[in-house]
């Protein structure tokens, strides 16, 4: 018994050979919980909430009377039935529309939510990522909406892959993190990415914004991660459902990871690797 003692506590603990969980890392609901629930609705936000979920991410389009409204598309089609163009359409239009039967008679009658209906959805200390799909003419209604929430600044950061966008909002609401989306392609006959990371920054940086929000698939490594800190910005990835994908990224350091699953993802990041 004595020498046992003695073993254990010499041992390093890095000898243990035991696999450990992911290191910790945001997991950020894309459009909510959109494997289980329609996407880019308040049944998919509370959904998240329920599971613990600490972020999630949705989509705004600007409505012709002036509203941000929850919606990928352009159109309401793929999600409603109903072919309509979102900024030729006012609210009381959209919010006619079931969202939730595409996806399951369970969610019939879920309806089109506006942004702020959204926001209210929030748990202390939650945060929502809101991905602006359109251009700097949304920033208005972004900047009420934001406002009239009541939530903290480092609550509701904003996304967009349009640059003028970006740097319209924060401009308009500089405490508000930004994170510039992009990322990268290969050539699939010379195998060479089309951009770098130092471009990415740049590109970034000009924006004014405070990070990048990249898709996974890309040359990520610690070299990536170093030249991303050294310019004092944050780093986040979209959309990854695979768990070994996600428990690569949260080793090697990034600072969030987007996925399609986030309650079922959290769980397989908080077990040991099999």
């Amino acid at each position: 018994m004595t020498a046992l003692l003695i073993g254990l506590a010499l041992m390093n603990p890095t000898d243990d050979p035991r696999p450990s969980p992911a290191p910790a890392v945001e997991l950020i609901a894309h459009r909510g919980e959109s494997f289980d629930a329609p996407e880019n609705t308040l049944a998919a936000f509370n959904l998240a909430w329920e599971r613990g979920v600490p972020a999630v991410e949705l989509d705004v389009h600007l409505t012709a009377d002036g509203r941000l409204v929850c919606i990928h598309d352009a159109t309401t089609r793929r999600t409603t039935g109903a072919d309509l163009v979102v900024a030729d359409s006012n609210l009381d239009q959209l919010r006619s529309l079931d969202a939730g039967s595409w996806k399951s008679d369970a969610f019939a009658g879920e309806s089109i939510p506006t942004l702020e209906e959204a926001l209210d959805t929030l748990p202390d200390g939650s945060r929502c990522f809101i991905e602006v799909k359109v251009g700097p003419e949304a920033v208005p209604a972004l900047v009420r909406a934001v406002e009239a929430s009541g939530k903290s600044p480092d609550q509701l950061p904003v996304i967009s892959f349009n640059a003028d966008t970006l740097a319209e909002a924060k401009r308009a609401l500089p405490e508000h993190p930004m994170y510039f989306l992009s990322g990268f392609r290969r050539d699939e006959k010379t195998g060479e990415w089309n951009t770098t990371i130092e471009a990415l920054i740049e590109q970034a940086r000009a924006l004014g914004a405070d990070g990048l929000d990249l898709n996974y698939r890309g040359p990520f490594d610690a070299d990536l991660l170093g030249k991303v800190r050294d310019a004092n910005m944050g780093l986040y990835v979209w959309t990854v459902d695979d768990p070994s994908v996600a428990r690569e990224l949260a080793a090697l350091g990034v600072d969030g990871v987007t996925t399609n699953r986030a309650g079922w993802m959290r769980a397989q990041l908080a077990s040991p690797a099999p």
